[in-house]
């Protein structure tokens, strides 16, 4: 029997008003895992109305009590690893130790950073700006915040959403993907008697909830990790009721690789960057731009990097990465593959592995034109394109003429370049010799389509706050 799921409002587990449901399908073995509800207005309105109830007494709340609140909250998440592993994987497929270390592990650590920067808010110092006045600045929180999680890493993604929310003092109502609720569930029981009743809702459904979510007048602020589709949408149902709104969206990062680098290191860190999460991750290594005098090299090196790393079930601890999550995006990358042109080569992988699940093989292609679509449009599977460049110059250029702004990279000894190359690139993360880690200190976020807002650091938490002024006169 699968195991019917149920929403999370006002501290409990309740089952949605409407019988309208869908089946959770495994993308390891396209088994039916679980049923899920399709929560409509009278459930998102339920969830509204807990976090409203709830919202005056957490934002009553000091900083110091919020942050004891969440360091507990990250306790319990190490402490029921494998109930989370266990939720996650049934939705995802990931390999099990890298949802342990990547997600759970390091979440908690997220969480605890979001605990103590509650306690570290800045703002410009009272003083008397005016004469016979005092100034000051308030920050404070926002309101009711409704949140929107997507696949790829649904657990982290849950935290990186709640965290800062939560720490400045705010109240959510979170609806994950449709495919992959399972963790934030187990994560919203363990909030139970940590977080008070309404602080913290979850909703389960599909899209259409999630755009009902979005819409409902109770809330002040969205935030979506999602496609630049997505964020169009929820940016437009925002804009009619002047929402702010938080969108961390699509990325195409380039890898730019000068003749000077190491290109051994290079195709092995870029490897690993690529084809990490299945390649599901808007920060990938995709489009690598390699001198043209290093461009056999590298390509040999992506390769026998590719062919060394291989897909494999939850349970494999020697597996680089899962299935892609679902049938619908298995298809539509499948169909990119298909649609190559002529001039592009694939020199290895490009195909399914196994004849169950949706695993996609490592794939390096090259012969590729600017103006293709396998080079302009993100998608996010373990696919990496390389084209060649001439000079700087041109390596800009090419890095840049993408609609999306998220993360990049450049790789080579060369100080000077370093310098000059990292101003110029037009994405909100440059990494240099690296791609793909990320510190809770430093912001996330991106420009252009790639939306707006940080996600992690200061910054993502101020984005959870709102200034008001205060200006007091003497007599």
């Amino acid at each position: 029997m699968t195991e019917k799921l149920r929403n999370y409002i006002d501290g409990q587990f309740v089952a949605a008003t409407g019988a309208e449901s869908f089946e959770l399908i495994s993308p390891v073995d396209e088994s039916v895992t679980g049923t899920s509800p399709i929560s409509g207005q009278a459930d998102i309105d339920a969830a509204v109305a807990a976090a409203t109830r709830a919202f005056p007494a957490w934002k009553a709340t000091t900083p110091g009590q919020r942050q004891a609140a969440l360091l507990k909250l990250a306790d319990a998440i190490e402490a029921n690893s494998d109930a989370l592993v266990e939720a996650q994987s049934r939705d995802t497929g990931q390999p099990k130790h890298l949802i342990a270390a990547e997600e759970v592990a390091t979440g908690a650590d997220h969480l605890r950073f979001f605990a103590g920067a509650a306690r570290m808010l800045e703002g410009k110092s009272a003083g008397e700006y005016m004469s016979g006045f005092t100034s000051y600045v308030r920050r404070e929180p926002v309101g009711v915040i409704g949140q929107v999680t997507p696949w790829n890493y649904p657990l982290m993604m849950a935290i990186w959403k709640i965290g800062p929310a939560l720490a400045t003092g705010n109240t959510v109502v979170l609806k994950p993907s449709d495919t992959t609720p399972g963790s934030t569930l187990v994560l919203a029981g363990l909030s139970q008697g940590i977080l008070p009743d309404g602080v913290l809702n979850v909703v389960l459904g599909t899209a259409a909830t999630g755009a009902t979510l979005v819409e409902h007048p109770g809330l002040s602020m969205v935030s979506i990790t999602g496609s630049v589709r997505a964020g169009i949408e929820v940016a437009n149902a925002a804009a009619k009721q002047v929402k702010r709104t938080h969108l961390e969206l699509g990325g195409n990062a380039p890898v730019v690789v000068f003749g000077d680098a190491d290109i051994e290191t290079a195709a092995d860190r870029i490897g690993d960057a690529a084809f990490f999460n299945a390649g599901q991750d808007c920060t990938a290594a995709t489009r690598v731009l390699v001198h043209e005098s290093a461009h056999d090299e590298l390509v040999a090196a992506l390769v026998k990097k590719a062919e060394s790393v291989r897909p494999g079930k939850p349970d494999d601890e020697e597996a680089a990465y899962g299935p892609l999550n679902n049938i619908r995006h298995f298809e539509t990358v499948t169909g990119k593959i298909a649609a190559l042109p002529a001039h592009a080569a694939i020199r290895t992988g490009g195909e399914r592995v196994g004849e169950t699940g949706f695993y996609f093989a490592p794939t390096v292609i090259t012969g590729v034109r600017q103006d293709d679509p396998i080079v302009q449009e993100e998608i996010f599977a373990p696919v990496i394109t390389v084209q060649t460049f001439a000079d700087e110059a041109e390596a800009i250029t090419l890095a840049n003429d993408v609609v999306y702004g998220l993360a990049s990279s450049i790789w080579t000894r060369d100080h000077g370049v370093v310098q000059r190359v990292t101003a110029a690139l037009d994405f909100g993360a440059v990494w240099v010799n690296a791609h793909i880690p990320l510190v809770a200190e430093m912001p996330h976020g991106g420009f252009k389509r790639s939306g707006y807002g940080k996600d992690l650091s200061a910054y993502g938490v101020e984005d959870y706050t709102r200034i008001k002024h205060v200006m007091s006169a003497h007599d």
